[in-house]
């Protein structure tokens, strides 16, 4: 069992490395910050790097890599900025779906627009009623002739605002069909159709940078061939996606985690209180060693989880072992990087407070860390009456 990255995933750890020290200035992000604006330039940068989409096929613009190397990418983004990280590693959100489930024209029309950054692409899973509950789905799909008329609504949609290109919309396509998810599909709605509207959620917590909104289809029509996939299997191709961007999120809170230690590490070797170093102090050693402990852990469960599902295997028990791991660790270290730094910990100019902000979105999103646990007890345990 090999434990090292092959020397090619070594160069794109470097080269994204280098990206985040050449591009990521302190003062162009706390400009952004103070802006709420979307970091369109280190977006761009990133794309024209290769960054964006690295795990599609060279025909759709991507750099034909796996998924291990899709999240050492999402991992540096993160640890170099929790914030303006989060945007450019999310910037091809739910892309997988049209990767593996699309028509060769749907790929060719939207992948290589979303790995050249021209546009952000959308998952539109989650409804305001109904929350982790992706079974039921109020959002209606009906055949009308050569289209599809939608009508609905989604809430909290990653990527969602005037950079979108596209959504990846869950609808009822059978309304007849029990239980409920056996009659979901998965249709692809460009941004620019009629009938298509976003309303922003107003501020949140931490990454405050990315576009979140809710996005409403009132008469919305499409041609059928943007049906992604089969027609009433959109759930079980949404449940293999997770399997997929569990992971990246995982990455992403393990990125969170890395940048907050380092920050603090870097803290305390420096600080001095009552006549010597910070680090000097048992308390402190104690603290660091436990970080660094819960950190590798979580790398080596992101880590298999991504080699495992290049693998060709399918296991969401792993991959939610992954994410709920990786992200209860990135709250933890990032709460005690600002007990570790104490008041300058709580100021923003040293960055650790928004990490931790930024840290808990990903006990939420892509499943919250409940809904994990019921992935794992399910597969252990086997279905129960």
């Amino acid at each position: 069992m090999q434990f090292e990255l092959t020397k090619e995933q070594i160069q794109i750890q470097k080269a994204v490395r280098d990206f985040i020290k050449g591009e990521f200035k302190k003062e162009e992000i706390h400009d952004l910050l103070d802006r709420h604006a979307f970091p369109e330039r280190l977006w761009k940068k990133a794309a024209e790097l290769g960054f964006i989409g690295i795990h599609f096929p060279e025909k759709y613009s991507g750099q034909g890599m796996g998924v291990m190397e899709n999240i050492l990418v999402a991992e540096e983004l993160a640890r170099g900025d929790s914030t303006v990280g989060t945007c450019i590693l999310i910037a091809d959100f739910a892309t997988e779906i049209i990767l593996h489930c699309g028509t060769e024209e749907q790929k060719a029309a939207w992948l290589p627009k979303v790995a050249e950054g021209q546009c952000l692409s959308c998952g539109a899973f989650t409804e305001p009623d109904h929350g982790s509950d992706i079974t039921t789905v109020e959002t209606t799909a009906v055949r009308d002739g050569d289209e599809w008329v939608i009508n609905g609504s989604k809430i909290f949609i990653t990527n969602s605002g005037p950079l979108a290109g596209f959504y990846n919309v869950l609808c009822t396509t059978d309304p007849t069909a029990q239980p409920g998810h056996r009659g979901l599909s998965l249709i692809l709605v460009e941004a620019d159709r009629p009938g298509v509207a976003t309303q922003d959620v107003g501020k949140k917590m931490g990454i405050t940078l990315t576009y979140t909104a809710e996005v409403t289809f009132k008469d919305v029509r499409v041609p059928l061939s943007n049906l992604i996939g089969k027609e009433n299997r959109g759930f079980y191709q949404l449940l293999e996606f997770f399997d997929e961007s569990r992971i990246l999120i995982a990455a992403q809170a393990l990125g969170i985690a890395q940048g907050a230690f380092d920050r603090a590490l870097t803290y305390v070797k420096q600080r001095e209180q009552f006549g010597k170093k910070i680090a000097q102090f048992q308390v402190t050693q104690h603290k660091i060693a436990d970080m660094a402990t819960k950190i590798e852990a979580a790398r080596l469960l992101t880590y298999k989880a991504a080699w495992n599902f290049d693998q060709g295997h399918m296991d969401p028990k792993l991959t939610s072992m992954a994410k709920m791991y990786a992200a209860r660790t990135a709250v933890e270290v990032c709460d005690e990087a600002i007990q570790l730094m104490g008041g300058y910990g709580y100021m923003q100019e040293y960055d650790v407070e928004r990490y931790y902000r930024d840290a808990k979105i990903t006990e939420i999103y892509e499943g919250t860390k409940e809904i994990q646990k019921n992935t794992i007890a399910s597969v252990l345990l086997g279905k129960m009456k």
